[in-house]
């Protein structure tokens, strides 16, 4: 892979994983959104900590695409996973 490639594929990775954390983001202000949900307790609990466990792992996806497109951009590391394909 040239740098323009490694370059773009990091940015198309920080793009899912941003639509990834808006859809999670979403899912979990609609969850607590309905609180008091009507649902008997156990259930409306699990529901917004469900949502909240996508939006946590959504949200370190996105940083972890943020820091290894910074990491290239700034000092020209390039992940292990994109470098086996050069």
């Amino acid at each position: 892979m040239s740098a323009q490639q490694i370059r773009l594929a990091l940015i198309q990775d920080l793009v899912d994983a941003t639509v990834h954390e808006k859809a999670a983001s979403d899912e979990f202000n609609t969850a607590i959104g309905q609180f008091p949900s009507g649902l008997p307790h156990p259930d409306g609990s699990q529901l917004i900590q469900n949502a909240s466990c996508k939006l946590i792992a959504a949200r370190k996806d996105m940083g972890r695409a943020h820091s290894r497109l910074n990491d290239f951009l700034d000092r020209g590391i390039i992940p292990v996973d994109l470098a086996r394909q050069r």
